[in-house]
């Protein structure tokens, strides 16, 4: 029996033995995403951890999304394999800063993207994920509105709502690395090839997009469109989850620097370690927790 095949038995034993449950991101490395319970984005993630009746979550992702599992459910055990695994674009706003930008904007209501930490989320009116985010801005009877922290699925949104948005200058490194002449590079080597792109990425490449949306979407989207060629703009992660689900199809990555370290932190023996050890525990402090609370609930509720 090979090292891997006994680090995935440990694993599901484990799994059971906690009564655990398994939740993947698509970036994740291809073997962690094999062994979840479940893969897809923040959103189909946060329904998924409010669901569920498991008594420990094991989130793998970053700990923006372990926070938001246990702003859900307090009563359970929440754990990140890899507790170094941060988000760059999370950390480009605090509590501290979202609450100066309020005072210099008094009387709006603020959509915070779902990656941020816990103590935004509490600042704010909202949470939006990249599936939902016009949605939410639209369940707002406010007409001017605080959008934060990324500029760029800030700027899509604005051109999908009659609503007046005041964005947060953050940002994706990993999205805002794919160059416009990177996809037409690949457009041209791929004529028939669709281009699919995630809305955090750059005004200049989202032009040229045949579908922009989140990465649940581009599975849907793949999935109901018949095309054999698609060029993905997202982090490499989830070529895994599009080839295993559609093997007669081909997917470019139009660029080598689509690839989120922090999302690859978590490997298999860090799951076991977690597992085994109950370590890397994330909790949100009570107060904080259950003004995040609302925020993420509303997020949740929005269809």
């Amino acid at each position: 029996m090979s090292y891997q095949v006994e680090l995935r038995e440990r694993i599901l034993e484990l799994k059971r033995d906690r009564n655990a449950v398994i939740l993947a991101h698509n970036y994740q490395k291809g073997e962690i995403q094999d062994i979840a319970d479940m893969h897809g984005d923040s959103l189909a993630l946060s329904r998924k951890a409010a669901e569920t009746d498991a008594d420990v979550i094991v989130f793998c992702g970053v700990h923006f999304m372990a926070e938001s599992a246990a702003i859900l459910s307090p009563d359970k055990t929440v754990l990140l394999p890899a507790p170094d695994a941060g988000c760059p674009l999370a950390d480009m706003i605090t509590a501290d800063q979202l609450r100066e930008w309020k005072k210099e904007h008094p009387g709006l209501s603020v959509v915070s993207y779902v990656n941020t930490s816990a103590a935004v989320k509490a600042e704010s009116d909202i949470c939006c994920t990249s599936s939902n985010a016009v949605k939410v801005v639209n369940s707002l009877p406010d007409n001017k509105i605080l959008f934060c922290p990324d500029r760029n699925l800030g700027r899509y949104v604005q051109e999908l709502t009659e609503k007046e948005l005041v964005i947060w200058p953050g940002c994706c490194a990993t999205h805002a690395r794919l160059r416009e002449d990177e996809v037409l590079k690949a457009k041209k080597e791929h004529p028939e090839a669709l281009f699919v792109a995630h809305p955090e990425c750059e005004p200049s490449v989202l032009k040229h997009a045949d579908h922009i949306t989140s990465t649940s979407g581009m599975f849907t989207y793949v999935k109901e469109t018949g095309a054999e060629e698609y060029i993905i703009g997202t982090e490499m992660g989830i070529l895994h989850g599009l080839k295993k689900e559609n093997p007669g199809k081909t997917f470019i990555l139009p660029s080598p620097a689509l690839v989120c370290l922090n999302m690859k932190r978590i490997t298999l023996p860090k799951l076991l370690t977690s597992l085994k050890e109950k370590v890397h525990v994330i909790s949100v402090p009570e107060e904080i927790r259950k003004r995040a609370w609302i925020a993420v609930k509303r997020m949740i509720e929005i269809v």
